[in-house]
């Protein structure tokens, strides 16, 4: 199935809101909700959901800003019923390919709990490079993109 990720609208507002995790991942990210409530006052978040065909599957939010060559991806779901089926490498694959085509970042990090290791194992596959944790005990993983990427 064909995976896409596209701006939050009012229209799906509510389905992305309406993702759940699994119970034991839950103290891994923000809520969608709040992810949403803070993208409203932060001029740089970019909020986008994760569709597989037509089905909302998904959430991801991530800042490029004109003035600086990294882009930071700080929130990143896949809802309980839809993991296992490689929706996630797809859906960093996509937003990757996104952040790649605003031709001013050179790099992208990602912070993950420690514990997560499912989420280690993703951003490892995709080439993510461990730097250490950050001041909240979070993981910080950073990509470097090649300039064939950009």
């Amino acid at each position: 199935m064909e995976i896409r990720i596209a701006p939050v609208t009012e229209a799906n507002r509510a389905l992305v809101t309406a993702l759940r995790l699994a119970a034991e991942q839950m103290d891994f990210v923000a809520s969608n909700a709040e992810s949403l409530d803070e993208a409203e006052s932060d001029g740089d978040a970019r909020p986008r959901v994760v569709m597989a065909g037509g089905s909302v599957v998904g959430f991801l939010m991530y800042e490029a800003p004109e003035d600086d060559d990294e882009a930071r991806i700080y929130r990143f779901m896949i809802d309980r019923t839809w993991q296992g089926r490689g929706y996630g490498k797809a859906a960093l694959r996509e937003v990757l390919d996104e952040i790649r085509s605003l031709g001013h970042i050179r790099h992208v990090s990602i912070c993950y709990e420690p514990d997560n290791d499912a989420a280690r194992q993703l951003y490892r596959t995709a080439g993510f490079v461990e730097e250490g944790l950050d001041e909240d005990g979070e993981m910080i993983a950073d990509l470097v993109l090649s300039t064939d990427d950009r």
